[in-house]
């Protein structure tokens, strides 16, 4: 009977992890492939991944304990974790790098399955922290809202990204700057996940750094206090064009509070959930970026550049 329990458990380890992989290809190839970096841009970035404290707990009755974050320990798989929600991509990037972070900790989970010896419906519920929100914001604007890029470029020179109220105060003046120009907005997208928190920052990173890829520099940055503006001399930029056609504005955010949002992807829909991330506390609010382009004089992001660079945004 324990042997037959034995292969059971080895048998469901490695039918899972074949099945994660397999997803895992799939998911990598059906990403759209993304076209020569278009134009530069800029970035606003503070907030903090830090743990809470948790209490330590004595273990009665002899009996190991259960391990580090997430509670992972010697027993076997528990699953503390919730599955990422797509509000509106629809399994987009976004939510494609969520699952992965995800799909990390199954894998790791499955590795105690075969030294464990206790059936697995006597195991008990493990210990874990809240999971985070992440929420990802995308806006394509006609290139005439000139006063967004303006009110990026003033806040990124001027706010305090080193604490949490600087960074609510960028959060609110970001979105009260888009909720300004609604007649400007073209196309959209937004999407939501949750995960584990000591995962949360990894995947925060890996999405970060896939947005940030689509610019050919970073100009303007206030990144957690350290400030950057490079000159035209430095970008070699030409006069001022007006050929440009649109503005890319990227919002990524990570709360502690969920936050739901409408299903449809309109100007009404997009509405609220501007107000609903702007409304999100200092409390609440574990980590932002802001990320823009155009930011160089005489740089475009053209209708094709700005599809093939942001392939979930909707048309409004």
């Amino acid at each position: 009977m324990q042997k037959n329990y034995i292969y059971a458990k080895r048998f469901l380890k490695r039918f899972i992890s074949t099945l994660l992989f397999t997803f895992i290809v799939t998911s990598f190839i059906c990403i759209h492939s993304q076209s020569s970096l278009a134009a530069s841009g800029g970035r606003i970035r503070g907030g903090s991944f830090r743990s809470p404290t948790i209490p330590r707990t004595r273990n009665y009755g002899g009996r190991s304990g259960y391990g580090g974050y997430g509670g992972y320990g010697r027993r076997g798989i528990g699953f503390p974790f919730l599955l990422p929600i797509f509000g509106f991509g629809g399994g987009g990037l976004f939510g494609f790098l969520i699952l992965m972070a995800v799909a990390g900790i199954i894998v790791n989970s499955l590795r105690g399955l075969t030294t464990s010896t206790v059936p697995i419906e006597t195991l008990s519920p493990r210990p874990s922290n809240n999971p985070v929100s992440i929420v990802q914001i995308q806006i394509g604007l006609l290139s005439s809202a000139k006063e967004l890029q303006e009110d990026l470029r003033n806040l990124a020179k001027s706010s305090d990204t080193s604490t949490q109220i600087g960074l609510q105060k960028i959060l609110q003046e970001t979105t009260l700057s888009l909720l300004r120009q609604p007649n400007l907005w073209v196309y959209a997208n937004a999407e939501t996940g949750e995960v584990p928190f000591h995962t949360a920052e990894s995947t925060f990173n890996r999405i970060s750094i896939t947005e940030r890829s689509k610019l050919k520099a970073e100009l303007t940055t206030n990144v957690s206090g350290s400030k950057d503006n490079l000159t035209q001399n430095d970008t070699q930029a030409g006069e001022a064009s007006q050929s440009n056609e649109f503005i890319a504005a990227t919002l990524l955010i990570a709360s502690r509070k969920k936050l739901n949002f409408n299903q449809s992807i309109n100007g009404e829909g997009l509405n609220e959930i501007l107000r609903i991330a702007g409304s999100i506390t200092s409390n609440d609010l574990i980590a932002l970026e802001v990320i823009w382009q155009p930011e160089g004089k005489g740089e475009s992001l053209n209708a094709d550049e700005l599809v093939t660079n942001y392939p979930n945004l909707k048309h409004l």
